[in-house]
């Protein structure tokens, strides 16, 4: 099947192949589809994106193209984790080292301020399933495949991999310091109905404390089981694009969208600080204009993004209230406080890196004002949603003269 692309999407794909043979790290973010989120009150804001796959495995673009990708979309950091088995492309770029993805697009990002982080997909089926590791000294330690004269086919290369036991590869990865969740846990080819199951193997693993995060959101999805999951078993919350194409295919920044991610709350920018934050659980997932997280991590970075920023009575009793947002997100916002809002349903909505005047009717003047708005678009649990309160003093106009 011939896909159509269009002339969007084609001059952007030119513009990334131009990094092909040069370091990516000139392409500067774009402001149009950068990925801007405030840092909090006590850390930074950092936004990863720990599940990318490049041609070194099952996806279909230079790993290069990727770090031109996470640089526009103006990430703080990505890993590109390959499948350590599926290598689908063995005969047209043979590579025993298993590093090599990460060295590509290290040294594609060298002159750049993104962090790259080493990181491989351990890939088996149930009971283990599918398994990121972060972080990682070396990736040939996650693998065993017996040596042969003979070059390996796709199929019978994967076949040798996944006989090599995977709590042998999770061991490995740990020995290494690294960080393990579990991917796309919800995935219908070991779930029909949709709705995952902690097996033995990662009870084993979560009690030893070998299995660190699970994703929550992958790719054009979310599982809200996933997320309980996360919670019952105080696993990291991870969203990630686990793109394999470019990342203009899939999530259509040029048109609004945006790919998955991991917002990290650090100490600073930095890799040891990056992988301090994932093990404290320090994250929130932001998926399709959905900000998903603990009460303790989501409150802040809401109160950092919307804010009061004027509260005035304009020659009446109607009190002007201006909200400010100063994040990525589009806030979607119910009203649920005492005052009812003139001229507009109790619903409406904060636009990114914005602001947006309400009407407030406080019956008489105040001197204060102390508005509560459920956040629909924020989770702290499944089906749960935050409620945030904004305050701020009201100051008067003078009297409208009469005429």
């Amino acid at each position: 099947m011939i896909r159509l692309l269009s002339s969007v999407t084609i001059s952007i794909f030119i513009g990334q192949l131009s990094f092909g043979h040069g370091s990516a790290s000139k392409h500067a973010p774009d402001e149009a589809r950068k990925i801007d989120f405030p840092d909090t009150a006590h850390h930074k804001t950092l936004v990863l994106d720990p599940h990318t796959h490049s041609v070194f495995s099952d996806g279909h673009v230079w790993p290069r193209i990727r770090i031109s990708e996470a640089i526009r979309d103006g990430l703080d950091a990505i890993a590109i984790t390959e499948h350590l088995e599926y290598q689908p492309h063995i005969n047209d770029i043979p590579h025993p080292d298993r590093n090599k993805s990460y060295e590509e697009a290290a040294s594609s990002a060298k002159y750049s301020n993104l962090l790259v982080i080493p990181g491989a997909e351990i890939t088996r089926s149930l009971p283990a399933s599918h398994m990121n590791a972060l972080f990682i000294q070396d990736a040939n330690k996650l693998l065993s495949v017996p040596e042969t004269e003979a070059s390996y086919t796709p199929n019978e290369f994967s076949s040798q991999a996944k006989a090599w036991p995977p709590q042998n590869a999770v061991d490995a990865a740990n020995e290494q310091g690294a960080f393990l969740f579990w991917n796309h846990a919800w995935w219908r080819t070991d779930y029909p109905n949709g709705i995952p199951e902690v097996s033995d193997f990662h009870k084993r693993n979560i009690e030893a404390g070998l299995l660190h995060g699970i994703e929550i959101a992958n790719g054009k999805h979310y599982s809200e089981d996933a997320f309980q999951i996360a919670l019952d078993n105080n696993l990291t919350l991870i969203g990630a694009s686990d793109v394999h194409d470019l990342i203009d295919w899939d999530y259509e920044p040029h048109k609004g969208g945006h790919r998955p991610v991991t917002l990290v709350f650090a100490n600073e920018k930095s890799t040891d600080s990056l992988k301090e934050a994932l093990f404290d659980r320090r994250t929130v997932v932001w998926f399709k204009n959905s900000l998903i997280g603990r009460d303790a991590h989501l409150y802040p970075l809401l109160e950092a993004s919307l804010s009061i920023k004027g509260a005035t009575y304009r020659y009446s009793e109607i009190l002007a209230v201006t909200i400010v947002n100063t994040s990525d997100c589009d806030f979607q916002l119910r009203n649920l406080s005492p005052y009812g809002l003139h001229e507009r349903t109790a619903v409406f909505t904060v636009p990114q890196h914005s602001s947006q005047t309400l009407q407030v009717r406080t019956g008489t003047k105040v001197e204060s004002i102390s508005l509560e708005f459920e956040v629909l678009n924020a989770y702290t649990a499944p089906n749960q949603t935050a409620t945030l309160t904004l305050e701020s003093t009201v100051t008067s106009l003078p009297s409208k003269p009469n005429p």
